[in-house]
């Protein structure tokens, strides 16, 4: 393979080797002082992606030797699960990070951009138009979490669905166990 010399501009490309295809790329990215080597996706090291690295402390930079700005799924997803996570508030440090053990993190980040949409226009969720995925993705996270939730009564009604072998579905048309 013949390696290319192309212009850099403080470590980062000036984009005329983007039009090629980075298969042969491999991520741009070092984590922990370590080099990545896993093969560069279609995701871009941006400005606004750098800021939320910083802002979120991870231990990612850009290699000063990259000769492109494309990072690998693995890095993608991480930066994004740290831009969805809520941070702790200060002021009830014990009670808050209890409920956060309890419970789980949905990443609405992997989920297709039809489910967000379909979830969204459900629940009536409000949001500005053009949203991206991760935009969206956001909004419904934070629509989801404000749900008010009786544990107590969800867990009572799901084991009497699983001992009376019926389902919701069961219901909405009428229909319950006893009658099939």
């Amino acid at each position: 393979m013949i390696q290319r010399e192309y212009p850099m501009n403080n470590g980062f490309s000036t984009g005329e080797e983007d039009s090629r295809s980075n298969s042969d790329q491999i991520c741009c990215l070092v984590d922990d002082n370590d080099r990545c080597r896993r093969p560069a996706g279609n995701a871009s090291y941006s400005k606004r992606i750098q800021k939320t690295v910083a802002q979120r402390r991870l231990k990612l930079n850009i290699d000063s030797q990259a000769r492109h700005t494309y990072i690998c799924d693995y890095h993608k997803t991480m930066i994004q699960c740290a831009r969805t996570k809520q941070r702790r508030p200060k002021d009830s440090e014990d009670d808050s990070h209890e409920a956060e053990m309890d419970s789980p993190e949905v990443d609405w980040v992997q989920l297709q951009v039809n489910t967000l949409k379909r979830y969204k226009k459900h629940y009536k969720v409000p949001t500005k138009p053009g949203f991206n995925k991760t935009q969206l993705a956001e909004a419904i996270q934070k629509h989801f979490k404000s749900l008010p939730v009786n544990e107590k009564e969800i867990v009572t009604y799901f084991i009497y669905m699983v001992k009376t072998n019926g389902n919701k579905l069961d219901q909405k048309n009428g229909m319950n166990s006893d009658s099939v």
